[in-house]
Protein backbone atom coordinates (compact mmCIF):
# COMPACT_ATOMS: atom_id res chain seq x y z
CA UNK A 1 0.00 0.00 0.00
CA UNK A 2 1.45 3.49 -0.83
CA UNK A 3 0.81 6.00 2.03
CA UNK A 4 -0.89 9.31 1.76
CA UNK A 5 0.85 11.96 4.21
CA UNK A 6 -2.73 13.29 5.38
CA UNK A 7 -4.09 10.06 6.00
CA UNK A 8 -1.03 9.48 8.42
CA UNK A 9 -1.40 12.61 9.73
CA UNK A 10 -5.43 12.24 10.52
CA UNK A 11 -4.59 9.50 12.41
CA UNK A 12 -1.55 10.81 13.93
CA UNK A 13 -3.61 13.69 15.11
CA UNK A 14 -6.22 11.13 16.55
CA UNK A 15 -3.62 8.68 18.32
CA UNK A 16 -0.43 9.66 18.63
CA UNK A 17 2.51 8.42 17.09
CA UNK A 18 3.62 5.78 17.02
CA UNK A 19 1.07 3.97 16.09
CA UNK A 20 0.66 0.54 13.65
CA UNK A 21 -1.41 0.37 10.32
CA UNK A 22 -3.23 -2.50 9.10
CA UNK A 23 -3.77 -2.71 5.41
CA UNK A 24 -7.23 -4.59 5.33
CA UNK A 25 -6.62 -4.88 1.15
CA UNK A 26 -3.10 -6.40 1.58
CA UNK A 27 -4.09 -8.85 4.88
CA UNK A 28 -6.77 -10.76 2.57
CA UNK A 29 -5.07 -10.88 -0.70
CA UNK A 30 -2.68 -13.05 1.51
CA UNK A 31 -5.16 -15.26 2.96
CA UNK A 32 -6.41 -15.59 -0.87
CA UNK A 33 -3.09 -16.85 -2.03
CA UNK A 34 -2.89 -19.26 0.75
CA UNK A 35 -6.88 -20.29 -0.38
CA UNK A 36 -5.67 -20.74 -3.58
CA UNK A 37 -2.13 -22.91 -2.33
CA UNK A 38 -4.39 -25.46 -0.69
CA UNK A 39 -7.55 -25.46 -2.95
CA UNK A 40 -8.03 -29.40 -2.96
CA UNK A 41 -10.36 -31.12 -0.64
CA UNK A 42 -8.35 -33.03 1.87
CA UNK A 43 -5.61 -30.03 2.51
CA UNK A 44 -6.64 -27.34 5.28
CA UNK A 45 -4.41 -24.09 5.69
CA UNK A 46 -3.58 -22.73 9.53
CA UNK A 47 -3.04 -19.46 10.67
CA UNK A 48 0.11 -19.37 13.27
CA UNK A 49 -1.62 -17.17 15.47
CA UNK A 50 1.90 -16.33 17.45
CA UNK A 51 2.74 -13.79 14.38
CA UNK A 52 -0.16 -11.55 14.88
CA UNK A 53 -2.73 -12.23 17.55
CA UNK A 54 -5.10 -9.52 17.22
CA UNK A 55 -8.70 -10.23 17.38
CA UNK A 56 -9.56 -8.39 14.02
CA UNK A 57 -7.49 -10.49 12.48
CA UNK A 58 -8.49 -14.07 14.00
CA UNK A 59 -12.04 -13.00 12.73
CA UNK A 60 -10.59 -12.72 9.16
CA UNK A 61 -9.32 -15.56 9.54
CA UNK A 62 -12.19 -17.64 10.99
CA UNK A 63 -14.37 -15.96 7.50
CA UNK A 64 -12.04 -17.62 5.70
CA UNK A 65 -11.93 -20.84 7.33
CA UNK A 66 -8.55 -21.00 8.10
CA UNK A 67 -8.08 -23.21 11.17
CA UNK A 68 -5.62 -21.88 13.98
CA UNK A 69 -2.21 -23.00 15.65
CA UNK A 70 -2.24 -21.82 18.99
CA UNK A 71 1.09 -22.34 21.15
CA UNK A 72 -0.05 -20.71 24.87
CA UNK A 73 -3.32 -20.66 26.98
CA UNK A 74 -4.17 -17.70 26.21
CA UNK A 75 -3.64 -17.56 22.48
CA UNK A 76 -6.19 -20.46 22.71
CA UNK A 77 -8.30 -18.43 24.60
CA UNK A 78 -8.65 -15.50 22.04
CA UNK A 79 -8.92 -18.05 19.16
CA UNK A 80 -12.10 -19.11 20.76
CA UNK A 81 -13.33 -15.68 22.16
CA UNK A 82 -13.24 -14.60 18.27
CA UNK A 83 -15.46 -17.58 17.47
CA UNK A 84 -13.54 -20.53 16.91
CA UNK A 85 -15.24 -23.59 18.35
CA UNK A 86 -13.77 -25.84 20.76
CA UNK A 87 -13.67 -29.61 19.98
CA UNK A 88 -10.81 -31.41 18.27
CA UNK A 89 -13.34 -33.16 15.84
CA UNK A 90 -12.49 -31.44 13.51
CA UNK A 91 -9.60 -29.47 15.48
CA UNK A 92 -10.40 -25.66 14.28
CA UNK A 93 -7.71 -24.94 17.47
CA UNK A 94 -4.75 -27.13 17.52
CA UNK A 95 -2.31 -26.35 20.84
CA UNK A 96 0.86 -26.49 19.84
CA UNK A 97 3.89 -26.53 22.43
CA UNK A 98 6.86 -28.37 24.29
CA UNK A 99 5.86 -26.79 27.47
CA UNK A 100 2.53 -26.59 29.30
CA UNK A 101 2.63 -23.40 30.88
CA UNK A 102 0.42 -21.73 33.13
CA UNK A 103 -3.21 -22.08 32.25
CA UNK A 104 -2.74 -24.70 28.88
CA UNK A 105 -2.94 -27.70 30.58
CA UNK A 106 -6.30 -26.28 32.06
CA UNK A 107 -7.39 -25.17 28.52
CA UNK A 108 -6.36 -27.81 26.63
CA UNK A 109 -8.67 -29.88 29.06
CA UNK A 110 -11.58 -27.86 29.10
CA UNK A 111 -11.84 -27.26 26.21
CA UNK A 112 -10.99 -30.27 24.41
CA UNK A 113 -8.52 -29.12 22.02
CA UNK A 114 -5.83 -31.06 19.88
CA UNK A 115 -2.67 -31.18 22.00
CA UNK A 116 0.56 -31.22 19.39
CA UNK A 117 2.94 -32.23 21.75
CA UNK A 118 6.74 -31.21 21.65
CA UNK A 119 8.29 -32.68 24.39
CA UNK A 120 7.94 -36.72 25.58
CA UNK A 121 6.69 -35.60 29.22
CA UNK A 122 4.06 -33.65 27.85
CA UNK A 123 2.42 -37.04 27.01
CA UNK A 124 2.95 -37.96 31.15
CA UNK A 125 1.13 -34.26 32.21
CA UNK A 126 -1.85 -35.57 30.15
CA UNK A 127 -1.88 -38.83 31.44
CA UNK A 128 -1.79 -37.56 34.71
CA UNK A 129 -4.46 -34.65 34.08
CA UNK A 130 -6.88 -37.57 33.19
CA UNK A 131 -6.41 -37.23 29.63
CA UNK A 132 -6.96 -39.94 27.09
CA UNK A 133 -7.98 -38.25 24.07
CA UNK A 134 -6.46 -37.72 20.40
CA UNK A 135 -3.13 -36.26 20.64
CA UNK A 136 -0.53 -34.61 17.45
CA UNK A 137 2.91 -35.26 17.73
CA UNK A 138 5.45 -32.53 16.82
CA UNK A 139 8.61 -34.66 15.29
CA UNK A 140 12.10 -32.82 15.14
CA UNK A 141 12.94 -34.17 11.96
CA UNK A 142 16.85 -33.36 11.91
CA UNK A 143 16.69 -30.43 9.09
CA UNK A 144 15.31 -27.48 8.71
CA UNK A 145 16.07 -23.71 8.64
CA UNK A 146 15.17 -20.67 9.92
CA UNK A 147 15.18 -16.39 8.72
CA UNK A 148 17.95 -16.07 11.01
CA UNK A 149 20.29 -19.26 12.91
CA UNK A 150 18.39 -17.80 16.03
CA UNK A 151 14.85 -19.20 14.51
CA UNK A 152 16.26 -22.73 13.07
CA UNK A 153 13.21 -24.91 13.72
CA UNK A 154 14.46 -28.36 12.63
CA UNK A 155 17.71 -29.97 13.56
CA UNK A 156 20.12 -30.82 16.22
CA UNK A 157 19.85 -26.91 17.49
CA UNK A 158 16.53 -26.65 17.61
CA UNK A 159 14.85 -26.83 20.93
CA UNK A 160 11.45 -27.93 18.95
CA UNK A 161 9.77 -31.04 18.77
CA UNK A 162 10.50 -35.11 19.34
CA UNK A 163 13.61 -35.63 17.97
CA UNK A 164 12.76 -38.37 14.98
CA UNK A 165 14.52 -41.55 16.27
CA UNK A 166 12.54 -40.73 19.69
CA UNK A 167 8.98 -40.95 18.18
CA UNK A 168 8.29 -44.10 17.98
CA UNK A 169 8.95 -44.60 21.71
CA UNK A 170 6.97 -41.38 22.54
CA UNK A 171 4.01 -43.13 20.60
CA UNK A 172 4.27 -46.38 22.53
CA UNK A 173 3.85 -44.35 25.84
CA UNK A 174 0.69 -42.42 24.43
CA UNK A 175 -0.65 -45.43 23.28
CA UNK A 176 -0.19 -46.97 26.78
CA UNK A 177 -1.74 -44.15 28.22
CA UNK A 178 -5.06 -44.56 25.98
CA UNK A 179 -3.63 -41.59 23.64
CA UNK A 180 -4.53 -41.97 20.00
CA UNK A 181 -1.90 -40.84 17.95
CA UNK A 182 -3.78 -38.27 14.89
CA UNK A 183 -1.46 -36.11 13.48
CA UNK A 184 2.08 -35.48 12.46
CA UNK A 185 3.50 -32.36 12.67
CA UNK A 186 6.67 -30.64 11.49
CA UNK A 187 7.69 -27.04 10.97
CA UNK A 188 11.21 -26.31 8.98
CA UNK A 189 10.79 -23.29 9.00
CA UNK A 190 10.72 -19.89 7.00
CA UNK A 191 13.79 -19.42 5.00
CA UNK A 192 14.25 -16.88 2.37
CA UNK A 193 14.97 -18.94 -0.63
CA UNK A 194 11.96 -20.92 -2.21
CA UNK A 195 14.22 -23.43 -3.88
CA UNK A 196 15.31 -24.23 -0.44
CA UNK A 197 11.51 -24.14 1.32
CA UNK A 198 10.28 -26.56 -1.75
CA UNK A 199 12.85 -28.77 -1.44
CA UNK A 200 12.71 -29.25 2.38
CA UNK A 201 9.19 -29.29 2.38
CA UNK A 202 9.29 -32.41 -0.61
CA UNK A 203 11.61 -33.93 1.88
CA UNK A 204 9.72 -33.86 5.03
CA UNK A 205 6.29 -35.23 2.61
CA UNK A 206 8.82 -37.82 1.88
CA UNK A 207 9.81 -39.07 5.43
CA UNK A 208 6.22 -38.57 6.42
CA UNK A 209 4.86 -40.85 3.61
CA UNK A 210 7.69 -43.52 5.08
CA UNK A 211 5.97 -42.99 8.56
CA UNK A 212 2.49 -43.13 8.14
CA UNK A 213 2.10 -46.77 7.90
CA UNK A 214 2.98 -47.15 11.35
CA UNK A 215 0.19 -45.01 12.88
CA UNK A 216 -3.03 -46.49 11.80
CA UNK A 217 -5.40 -44.07 13.51
CA UNK A 218 -3.69 -40.83 11.82
CA UNK A 219 -6.00 -38.58 10.34
CA UNK A 220 -3.51 -35.74 9.20
CA UNK A 221 0.07 -34.71 8.30
CA UNK A 222 0.94 -31.24 9.12
CA UNK A 223 4.17 -29.82 7.55
CA UNK A 224 4.15 -26.28 9.56
CA UNK A 225 4.90 -23.18 8.29
CA UNK A 226 7.55 -21.73 6.21
CA UNK A 227 6.60 -20.09 3.32
CA UNK A 228 8.23 -17.18 3.06
CA UNK A 229 8.01 -13.14 2.98
CA UNK A 230 10.75 -11.58 1.20
CA UNK A 231 11.30 -8.16 3.59
CA UNK A 232 14.47 -6.60 0.82
CA UNK A 233 12.29 -6.98 -2.02
CA UNK A 234 8.89 -6.23 -1.33
CA UNK A 235 7.77 -6.50 -5.49
CA UNK A 236 9.53 -9.98 -5.36
CA UNK A 237 7.83 -12.72 -3.49
CA UNK A 238 7.02 -16.45 -3.65
CA UNK A 239 4.86 -18.26 -6.71
CA UNK A 240 2.17 -19.39 -5.77
CA UNK A 241 1.11 -21.77 -8.18
CA UNK A 242 3.74 -24.54 -7.69
CA UNK A 243 3.35 -24.33 -3.79
CA UNK A 244 -0.47 -25.28 -4.89
CA UNK A 245 0.53 -28.23 -6.92
CA UNK A 246 3.16 -29.34 -4.14
CA UNK A 247 1.16 -29.29 -1.74
CA UNK A 248 -2.14 -31.31 -3.49
CA UNK A 249 1.10 -33.96 -4.54
CA UNK A 250 2.22 -34.18 -1.23
CA UNK A 251 -1.54 -34.88 -0.11
CA UNK A 252 -1.75 -38.15 -2.39
CA UNK A 253 1.78 -39.05 -2.04
CA UNK A 254 1.12 -39.18 2.12
CA UNK A 255 -2.50 -40.88 1.28
CA UNK A 256 -1.71 -43.70 -0.91
CA UNK A 257 1.14 -44.27 1.37
CA UNK A 258 -1.31 -44.99 4.51
CA UNK A 259 -4.13 -46.43 1.73
CA UNK A 260 -6.65 -43.72 3.09
CA UNK A 261 -7.23 -40.06 2.87
CA UNK A 262 -5.83 -38.22 4.91
CA UNK A 263 -5.40 -34.23 5.39
CA UNK A 264 -2.40 -32.36 4.56
CA UNK A 265 -2.17 -29.19 6.89
CA UNK A 266 -0.12 -25.49 6.67
CA UNK A 267 0.11 -23.21 8.95
CA UNK A 268 1.93 -20.34 7.79
CA UNK A 269 2.25 -17.20 9.87
CA UNK A 270 4.43 -14.53 8.76
CA UNK A 271 3.23 -15.21 4.94
CA UNK A 272 -0.15 -14.09 6.03
CA UNK A 273 0.47 -10.42 8.12
CA UNK A 274 4.22 -9.49 7.02
CA UNK A 275 2.96 -6.43 4.11
CA UNK A 276 0.12 -5.89 6.09
CA UNK A 277 0.60 -3.68 8.36
CA UNK A 278 3.33 -1.00 8.91
CA UNK A 279 4.87 1.13 11.67
CA UNK A 280 4.40 4.75 11.83
CA UNK A 281 6.68 7.20 14.02
CA UNK A 282 7.20 10.64 13.99
CA UNK A 283 11.00 12.09 13.93
CA UNK A 284 11.31 14.45 16.61
CA UNK A 285 15.44 15.70 15.73
CA UNK A 286 18.69 14.99 13.89
CA UNK A 287 22.01 14.57 15.54
CA UNK A 288 25.77 14.24 14.44
CA UNK A 289 28.00 11.92 16.08
CA UNK A 290 31.83 12.60 14.22
CA UNK A 291 34.41 10.43 13.11
CA UNK A 292 37.13 9.32 15.75
CA UNK A 293 39.58 6.79 16.65
CA UNK A 294 36.25 4.41 17.39
CA UNK A 295 34.60 4.60 14.06
CA UNK A 296 33.13 6.68 11.83
CA UNK A 297 30.45 9.48 12.92
CA UNK A 298 27.19 9.01 11.53
CA UNK A 299 23.66 11.15 11.19
CA UNK A 300 20.64 10.17 13.95
CA UNK A 301 17.53 10.66 13.04
CA UNK A 302 15.66 10.19 16.51
CA UNK A 303 12.29 8.93 15.95
CA UNK A 304 9.36 8.22 19.10
CA UNK A 305 9.10 4.15 18.09
CA UNK A 306 11.59 1.82 19.93
CA UNK A 307 11.90 -1.83 20.04
CA UNK A 308 9.23 -1.93 22.51
CA UNK A 309 7.20 -1.62 19.54
CA UNK A 310 9.18 -3.50 17.19
CA UNK A 311 11.97 -5.68 18.59
CA UNK A 312 12.91 -7.58 15.24
CA UNK A 313 15.50 -5.22 14.52
CA UNK A 314 17.31 -5.35 18.06
CA UNK A 315 17.01 -9.17 18.62
CA UNK A 316 17.93 -10.18 14.75
CA UNK A 317 19.46 -7.66 12.85
CA UNK A 318 15.85 -7.75 10.28
CA UNK A 319 15.69 -5.94 8.09
CA UNK A 320 12.66 -3.52 7.36
CA UNK A 321 12.16 -1.18 4.58
CA UNK A 322 12.19 2.45 5.82
CA UNK A 323 9.95 5.18 3.89
CA UNK A 324 10.37 9.05 4.77
CA UNK A 325 6.70 9.53 3.88
CA UNK A 326 5.85 12.54 1.37
CA UNK A 327 9.43 12.55 0.35
CA UNK A 328 9.36 9.53 -2.02
CA UNK A 329 9.92 11.78 -5.14
CA UNK A 330 12.33 14.05 -3.67
CA UNK A 331 15.08 15.21 -5.78
CA UNK A 332 17.30 16.00 -2.66
CA UNK A 333 20.54 13.79 -2.69
CA UNK A 334 19.85 10.70 -0.44
CA UNK A 335 21.95 10.93 2.62
CA UNK A 336 23.05 8.03 5.23
CA UNK A 337 20.33 7.83 7.98
CA UNK A 338 20.66 5.95 11.27
CA UNK A 339 17.63 5.63 12.10
CA UNK A 340 17.19 5.27 16.48
CA UNK A 341 14.42 5.32 19.14
CA UNK A 342 14.04 6.96 22.40
CA UNK A 343 14.83 3.99 25.13
CA UNK A 344 17.71 3.89 27.10
CA UNK A 345 19.04 1.28 25.47
CA UNK A 346 22.34 1.87 23.31
CA UNK A 347 21.00 -1.20 20.75
CA UNK A 348 17.44 0.81 19.96
CA UNK A 349 18.70 1.13 16.58
CA UNK A 350 16.30 0.22 13.64
CA UNK A 351 19.33 0.79 10.85
CA UNK A 352 21.53 -2.09 12.41
CA UNK A 353 23.10 -4.82 10.91
CA UNK A 354 22.78 -9.08 11.72
CA UNK A 355 25.28 -11.16 13.15
CA UNK A 356 28.20 -8.11 13.73
CA UNK A 357 25.56 -6.14 15.05
CA UNK A 358 26.87 -2.60 13.14
CA UNK A 359 25.14 0.40 12.10
CA UNK A 360 24.07 0.11 8.50
CA UNK A 361 23.05 3.72 7.83
CA UNK A 362 19.74 3.47 5.06
CA UNK A 363 20.06 5.92 2.06
CA UNK A 364 17.52 8.25 3.06
CA UNK A 365 15.90 11.31 2.38
CA UNK A 366 16.93 13.39 4.32
CA UNK A 367 14.18 13.69 7.65
CA UNK A 368 12.94 16.60 9.06
CA UNK A 369 11.64 17.15 12.56
CA UNK A 370 8.39 16.42 12.41
CA UNK A 371 8.14 13.88 9.10
CA UNK A 372 6.44 10.49 9.52
CA UNK A 373 8.77 7.55 8.88
CA UNK A 374 7.07 4.38 7.65
CA UNK A 375 8.78 0.71 8.97
CA UNK A 376 6.92 -1.98 6.21
CA UNK A 377 6.50 -5.22 6.89
CA UNK A 378 5.48 -4.90 10.23
CA UNK A 379 2.72 -7.18 10.77
CA UNK A 380 4.23 -10.48 11.57
CA UNK A 381 5.87 -10.25 14.92
CA UNK A 382 5.38 -6.87 14.99
CA UNK A 383 2.46 -5.93 17.89
CA UNK A 384 2.95 -9.70 18.89
CA UNK A 385 6.07 -9.08 20.50
CA UNK A 386 5.98 -5.66 22.02
CA UNK A 387 6.59 -4.87 25.20
CA UNK A 388 5.79 -2.28 28.15
CA UNK A 389 10.09 -1.89 28.58
CA UNK A 390 10.71 1.63 30.21
CA UNK A 391 7.04 1.54 31.25
CA UNK A 392 5.86 2.31 27.72
CA UNK A 393 2.73 1.73 26.92
CA UNK A 394 2.09 -0.29 23.87
CA UNK A 395 1.35 1.78 20.49
CA UNK A 396 -2.17 2.01 19.50
CA UNK A 397 -3.42 -0.64 16.30
CA UNK A 398 -5.78 1.05 13.08
CA UNK A 399 -7.46 -0.88 10.39
CA UNK A 400 -7.64 0.56 7.21
CA UNK A 401 -10.29 -0.63 5.01
CA UNK A 402 -10.39 -0.55 1.11
CA UNK A 403 -12.91 2.04 1.35
CA UNK A 404 -10.67 4.25 3.02
CA UNK A 405 -12.51 3.98 6.85
CA UNK A 406 -10.27 3.36 9.60
CA UNK A 407 -11.12 1.61 12.69
CA UNK A 408 -8.49 1.91 16.27
CA UNK A 409 -8.31 -1.63 16.95
CA UNK A 410 -6.30 -1.81 20.31
CA UNK A 411 -6.10 1.81 21.88
CA UNK A 412 -2.57 2.95 23.46
CA UNK A 413 -1.76 1.61 26.38
CA UNK A 414 -2.11 4.11 29.70
CA UNK A 415 0.26 3.71 33.03
CA UNK A 416 -3.41 2.96 34.70
CA UNK A 417 -3.10 -0.42 32.20
CA UNK A 418 0.28 -1.34 33.54
CA UNK A 419 -0.15 -0.36 37.17
CA UNK A 420 -3.32 -2.62 36.81
CA UNK A 421 -2.26 -6.08 37.49
CA UNK A 422 -0.10 -5.24 40.91
CA UNK A 423 -1.03 -5.24 44.09
CA UNK A 424 -0.08 -6.76 47.61
CA UNK A 425 -1.24 -9.78 48.37
CA UNK A 426 0.35 -12.20 51.13
CA UNK A 427 0.59 -15.95 50.49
Amino acid sequence: MSLDVSLIRRIADKVGTPFWLYDASVLRQRISDILFMTDSPHVQPRFAMKSCPITKVLKEMKGSNVWIDAVSGNEALRALRAGYAAGNNPPLVCFTADVFRDNALDVVMENNLLPNIGSPGMIRQLAAAGYSGPVSIRVNPGFGHGHVNTCDTGGPSSKHGVWHSDLMTVKSVAESAGMQVVMLHAHIGSGPQYQELHDNLTRLAIEFRDLVKQFPALTAVSLGGGIPHNYRQRESQIPVEPLHELFISCQQRISAAAHRELRLEIEPGRYYVAPSCTLITRVHDLKQTQTNEKGRGATFAMVDAGFVDLVRPAMYGSYHQIEVLGKEKSNDEPEQIVVAGPLCESGDVFTRGGADEELQPRLLPRPEPGDFLALRDAGAYGYAMSSNYNSIGRAPQVWLEADGSLEIISRRETIEDLLRIEGSERI
